[in-house]
């Protein structure tokens, strides 16, 4: 299949988020190294970037549900927004979603070759991107999360670059299905065992699914979620 490659720079959402979620179409062929796009940024390192987050696919076709949600929440001043590198993609494709690619599936990138390492994990960023306090809680539940991946070869990729999968070797845990294990289910025993012992799950994953077993139940999101000073759930949405 056919897919867009996006770059993007470090920039100020507002007077406190620096972001590089904003993508754009790379002008010419293009380095792809261990750690991603040499010409891509990544900002908040701790959280975004490095060899299990190299690179993040979102599925181009999600972009007409976004608009049709924001409208209907009466978001509109965010419609014009939605479109690849929206979600700072750096592949932008249709005809994979979350209920098709699997954890650990391998793929030919051009030159490069590259592996599905788990689901994105939405954070508030999202929030300030779009201007929606929650939009990233929604994302969330609603699976639409997009995936990042590892580079297994580095190579050059172009703006217009075909992308090949070569291998499957995880073909019952679709990246939709890790995603609601961890996030959108009942506290799952028998699906974190497996994600904990899943070959091809980034080691944070991995860990992230020990650490609920050992606890008997899931972590606070809402600092990722929602923010350094993030507003409970019964506080009104300022959307302005």
């Amino acid at each position: 299949m056919q897919v867009s490659i996006l770059a993007g720079k470090a920039a100020m959402l507002n007077e406190h988020i620096s972001s590089a979620i904003d993508k754009r179409l790379i002008p010419k062929r293009q380095f792809c190294d261990v750690t991603g796009l040499v010409e891509d940024a990544q900002v908040s390192l701790q959280f975004h970037g490095g060899p299990e987050r190299a690179l993040h696919y979102y599925p181009r076709e999600h972009y007409s549900f976004w608009q049709s949600w924001f409208q209907g929440m009466g978001l509109n001043s965010a419609v014009s927004l939605f479109g690849p590198g929206a979600f700072g993609e750096n592949i932008s494709g249709v005809g994979l979603t979350e209920q098709d690619a699997c954890i650990g599936d391998i793929y030919r990138l051009d030159d490069a070759l590259i592996q599905i390492s788990q689901p994105r994990s939405p954070c508030y960023k999202l929030n300030a991107r779009f201007g929606c306090d929650f939009f990233s809680v929604v994302v969330q539940a609603n699976g639409r999360t997009g995936w990042l991946l590892r580079v297994l070869e580095t190579g050059e990729v172009g703006p217009e670059a075909t992308l090949t999968l070569e291998d499957r070797p995880h073909p019952q845990m679709t990246v939709k299905r890790a995603g609601d294990i961890v996030f959108n289910q009942a506290f799952s025993p028998d699906g974190l065992q497996e994600l904990a012992t899943l070959a091809g799950l980034s080691p944070s994953w991995q860990q992230k699914a020990k650490d609920y077993l050992a606890a008997g139940q899931v972590t606070d999101w809402s600092m990722r979620l929602l923010g350094p000073s993030p507003k409970g759930c019964g506080q009104p949405f300022p959307y302005g």
